[in-house]
């Protein structure tokens, strides 16, 4: 192996303290970068199957910008106070929240949907004593199904966290669901939701809209 002419940090508890990853998850990419473990061990013990759900929240920066950090914060309050509810009703695996994102993990995609479908319904109607002076926060949502390695905060991490991330973060307007190729042959067959194609210069794949059709 090539001399390095500065030292590397390759100590997994270290590594852990700074709480990328857990000091178990730094251990085996370790071994995998020696060639110690296989890809394919590295798959079987931290693989698994998600439906994902990203949701975002409009106004954040424009908020803090003209309102300051504390309304901000405040909107991003009556966001949650609003959509967590409704991650556990519909039953969520898993759910964090992070500045004015949430993710939430689903065994299956129909169930995301069904969360996303009613968050965007308690938007419309929910008033609060509060968007008078913070204004009305609306959610952009990306939903995802498939391979994911549940590891890092999220207990999601793979190509279809990334797409689903896209979406829900940088993708989706205030009211709009998208759905990734993969979450989209899943839910297909639904006949309360209606699915249109979208097409983007900005991205590699391809992904849904999904709109309810009552």
């Amino acid at each position: 192996m090539p001399s390095v002419p500065f030292d590397l940090l390759e100590d997994s508890a270290e590594l852990a303290s700074y709480q990328g990853w857990t000091e178990e998850v730094y251990r085996d990419l370790l071994a995998v970068s020696r060639d110690e473990m296989s890809l394919a061990d590295f798959d079987a013990k931290y693989m698994t199957e998600h439906a994902i759900l990203v949701l975002d929240m409009t106004g954040f920066t424009e908020t803090t910008i003209h309102g300051g950090a504390v309304r901000s914060f405040l909107r991003i309050l009556e966001a949650q106070k609003m959509c967590l509810p409704v991650f556990n009703d519909t039953g969520a695996r898993f759910v964090r929240a992070f500045a004015d994102d949430l993710v939430a993990l689903y065994a299956e995609p129909h169930a995301a949907l069904d969360a996303a479908i009613e968050i965007h319904r308690r938007s419309r109607i929910y008033e609060s004593p509060n968007f008078s002076k913070i204004g009305r926060a609306e959610c952009c949502i990306g939903i995802g199904y498939g391979p994911v390695y549940a590891i890092g905060p999220n207990l999601a991490m793979g190509d279809e966290m990334n797409r689903t991330s896209k979406l829900g973060e940088d993708t989706a307007r205030g009211g709009e669901t998208l759905v990734t190729e993969r979450a989209y042959e899943a839910l297909r067959t639904r006949t309360d939701v209606s699915f249109e194609i979208q097409s983007s210069d900005d991205l590699l794949f391809e992904y849904y809209q999904a709109r309810p059709t009552t």
